[in-house]
């Protein structure tokens, strides 16, 4: 007899949940600061350490000299503008009070005047000439500001260029650094996984497999979290490429897993089906029957309320809507015991009323059987 306690099962397995994952926690904390500092053996590639130091400091120094020059430029166009604006000032004061008095000499009507007229007009003259001096002298300044700003400008030019090499440089480096990191992060977790996969496939029943599955976890942790994240991008075609290989393996894992048990399933309803009703495990008969599905073909054997092409029998009201043979591979599923003519799961140990072993009412129908 085989022992079978539900509460027990689902206990221990709870308690073998808890021990892997809590392994598995442990490991990940122990394992994390090394993974983490992975990076740091390798020193960061640095924009500075690309740059031409000695060239662009001779710019810098040729930019600062040309920036003082414009500045100084610009406090002399600043005194020119208040020179300009004063003489423009005068020039308009000159020219109404010249204005005002030749109104006052028409009126008056007075040739002795003329000799103040035209000195009157010299001076508004020399005001305009002044003015128009010093606005050319602001011109000037202006032009030599924007050659100065133009020398700035290609100096700046160059130094943009030597930023841009260093700055190409250091991409490359940088790459290589990334690729430096992930080889050493591969060294360290592809073994870590291979033992992890080789666990999976030598230890799966062994009494300390909650063991080995914390560690199982781990190492699929440390593939996921600790190396996916940092594969080389190159335009994500590494990323890419490793996805597509990871979905193509498991669905052909997955594939061949769904064929070969779809197989196995046809080549169990190839027999009879009292062979197949041995082959009926206790624990898979138990999942069955909670899930009203045949242990055989894993179909549901009740009868539907638009069926009718079963009446109900005789049977209790919990068996009212069920076969006594699957509808679909023939397998016995309900049989009476041979001692109190109970209704019971053909494929359960014992009879739920008197307690009779349902496999002694099997070897004794069998032999039955043989003797008629």
């Amino acid at each position: 007899m085989k022992f079978n306690n539900k509460y027990l099962q689902k206990t221990s397995t709870f308690i073998n949940s808890i021990i892997a994952v809590v392994l598995c926690g442990f490991l990940i904390l122990l394992s994390g600061n090394l993974i983490d500092d992975v990076g740091k053996w390798k020193e960061i590639p640095e924009l500075e350490e690309f740059q031409n130091r000695k060239v662009i400091v001779q710019h810098e120094e040729k930019i600062q000299g040309l920036n003082k020059q414009i500045n100084a430029w610009i406090e002399k166009k600043a005194s020119v503008q208040q020179t300009i604006n004063s003489a423009e000032k005068k020039y308009q004061n000159a020219k109404e009070s010249f204005d005002n008095w030749l109104k006052t000499r028409e009126t008056i009507g007075s040739p002795s005047e003329d000799q103040e007229v035209l000195k009157r007009a010299n001076e508004l003259d020399a005001y305009f000439k002044t003015q128009q001096e010093w606005e050319k002298e602001l011109l000037t300044m202006n032009d030599s500001i924007d050659e100065l700003a133009d020398k700035r400008d290609v100096i700046k030019a160059l130094i943009h260029k030597e930023d841009v090499k260093a700055r190409e440089k250091r991409t490359l480096a940088f790459r290589q650094y990334h690729m430096k990191v992930f080889l050493i992060r591969l060294s360290i977790i592809l073994p870590v996984l291979l033992l992890g996969v080789f666990f999976i496939i030598r230890f799966r029943k062994h009494k300390y497999w909650p063991l080995f599955l914390g560690y199982v976890l781990f190492s699929f942790y440390a593939f996921f979290f600790g190396l996916v994240p940092y594969l080389p991008e190159y335009g994500g075609y590494i990323r890419y490429s490793v996805g597509i290989v990871l979905i193509v393996l498991f669905g052909i894992y997955a594939i061949n897993k769904i064929r070969s048990f779809i197989e196995k399933k046809k080549k169990e309803l190839e027999i009879s089906t009292e062979e197949r009703a041995k082959q009926v495990l206790a624990e898979t008969a138990e999942k069955a029957l909670e899930k009203h599905m045949c242990p055989s073909c894993g179909k549901d054997y009740t009868v539907k309320g638009w069926d009718k092409t079963l009446k109900k029998n005789n049977k209790t009201q919990t068996y009212a809507m069920i076969t006594d043979f699957c509808r679909f591979c023939g397998l016995e599923l309900f049989k009476k015991c041979t001692s109190c003519g109970t209704v019971n799961y053909a494929h359960l140990p014992f009879c739920g009323c008197c307690g009779n072993s349902i496999s002694e009412n099997k070897e004794h129908e069998e032999c039955s059987n043989g003797s008629s």
